[in-house]
């Protein structure tokens, strides 16, 4: 029995084609499927298989492919080839399509390739940091830390009161387009060694562009990373970045687990603009069953929830050692053998480290998935070939500093197929996002009790450094020259894309 890929829906009414550029193991299809949007500059979604945002997924999947990517980044750093671009890639197929111990394999080679470091490692990890995109790719981000064991820190939409932004950018095809980096330490974006930015998918590169000019003035340095699941930059963007890199007097290389493109016809645009047009969503609310059950929180006092403001390596241990204790808590919990651990909007590494402990813990007598609510509008389709089946539309709760607005949970309520009700919903939120607004009628809670048996939310702390902003330091010289640690010559001003196959 053949299974259709989620995004043929889209591409037989638009026109549009995905297309490899190179014969890896694993396929642009195998990553992402496609779905449809209100937004006159581009109508069309990538919609990741792979990111835990969107579409409830396996945790160890989700992790397993942002622990390849981040092995990859290494190994494009350190210029060697350790194989695992070869390996990794044809696991990650295998899981995605059903494999039992694929996604355990994968991570276990990702263990074995973070532990066979060539010399001088960890003067470059300690030289360096990563920077992951809000809100889609902060998991992503911690992932490729991770896998390096560098410190990171994500962009953000929240601003508390009392911080200080150190720089901030434009995503120009988002719906909400202004990012913030908030880091406690200003050091974090000031090292001399290389920056590694983070994103779900490269589609023209003008937000990785727009960063790294506003870092550079900030800081220069002489070689930026870009790592992304997929790259789908066309020639000319890819022209783009290598004069903006030249320009610079800077390295900029691009790592992806694929490489390919999109083919758009013309007018692709206003048809899926007449598409959503088309298309009315039911706005029928599901109503709570059952209450939902707070869990108690012990153990996390002083752990840090995520890299909003910056997360350092020797976080990381804390983090999922007490998020073992929290999966205990909830295991005793379930009243079912279908669980989602649902994160909202930037915080998705806690809930994502949670999920796999929790997965750990259950085994495989309880399936448990991974995803997160989310700011973007996408117009849901109840076809197998769609992406994004059905919608959850609430109201805001954290307070965002751009003012309040609806927010979406996708892929969450069973929709037309009773088989993918969950029996519990595990809610992570962070105490800002605690408000009344979360509790109330049509709020996410109310309406996620009629998609399961039991609702169960757990309310993290949210780590705020002191109001009183550190001052920054000057940057490091900009004729700094990096150095490759494998052949110790230095790096030139030029942009490459590496990814698996190629």
């Amino acid at each position: 029995m053949s299974v259709v890929w989620n995004g043929q829906w889209v591409a037989d009414r638009l026109g549009l084609s995905l297309a490899n550029d190179a014969r890896p193991e694993l396929t642009l299809s195998d990553l992402v499927g496609l779905a449809l949007r209100r937004n006159p500059r581009r109508s069309h979604l990538i919609v990741s298989s792979v990111l835990g945002k969107h579409i409830p997924t396996d945790p160890t999947i989700v992790y397993g492919a942002g622990r390849l990517l981040g092995a990859l980044a290494a190994d494009c750093i350190t210029g060697r080839d350790s194989g695992i671009a070869e390996v990794g890639p044809a696991l990650l197929r295998s899981a995605l399509r059903g494999s039992p111990d694929s996604a355990t394999a994968l991570l276990r080679r990702c263990a074995e390739h973070a532990s066979s470091r060539p010399a001088g490692w960890p003067l470059v990890v300690a030289s360096m940091a990563v920077l992951g995109y809000a809100e889609t790719a902060t998991a992503l981000g911690h992932a490729v830390a991770d896998a390096l064991d560098a410190d990171c820190l994500h962009s953000t939409r929240r601003c508390p009161p009392g911080t200080v932004a150190a720089a901030g950018f434009e995503e120009e095809h988002s719906h909400a387009t202004r990012h913030l980096l908030l880091p406690e330490d200003p050091t974090l974006l000031a090292r001399a060694g290389p920056l590694l930015l983070v994103d779900d998918e490269l589609s023209t590169g003008r937000t990785a562009l727009n960063t790294i000019a506003a870092l550079h003035a900030l800081a220069p340095r002489s070689r930026y990373v870009i790592a992304s699941l997929v790259d789908l930059r066309s020639r000319a963007d890819k022209a783009r970045m290598a004069s903006m890199a030249a320009s610079l007097g800077a390295a900029v290389t691009v790592v992806a687990l694929v490489e390919g493109h999109l083919d758009l016809p013309a007018d692709a645009a206003s048809i899926g603009q007449q598409l959503v047009g088309e298309h009315t969503v039911s706005v029928d609310r599901p109503t709570g069953r059952t209450p939902p059950q707070r869990l108690s929180l012990t153990g996390w006092k002083g752990i840090r929830e995520g890299g909003r403001h910056g997360f350092g390596s020797h976080h990381r241990a804390a983090l999922w050692s007490v998020a073992h204790e929290v999966a205990q808590q909830v295991a005793s919990r379930l009243v079912g053998a279908r669980v989602l651990v649902l994160g909202c909007e930037e915080l998705m590494y806690a809930p994502l480290v949670i999920a796999n402990r929790l997965k750990d813990l259950l085994g495989e007598r309880t399936e448990v998935r991974f995803s997160s609510t989310t700011r973007s509008p996408v117009l849901p389709v109840d076809d197998a070939g769609y992406a994004i089946r059905n919608r959850l539309t609430f109201p805001s709760h954290d307070n965002p500093a751009d003012g309040p607005g609806p927010r979406f949970a996708y892929n969450v309520a069973p929709g037309s197929n009773p088989d993918h009700r969950f029996t519990d919903i595990l809610v992570v939120v962070d105490q800002p996002g605690d408000t009344a607004a979360l509790h109330s009628q049509g709020g996410l809670l109310d309406q996620l009790a009629g998609c399961c048996d039991q609702v169960h939310l757990l309310t993290l702390p949210a780590y705020q450094p002191p109001p009183e902003p550190m001052p920054c330091p000057p940057p490091h010289e900009p004729n700094q020259i990096c150095r490759n640690p494998s052949t110790d010559r230095p790096l030139e001003a030029t942009t490459t894309t590496t990814s698996p196959g190629s």
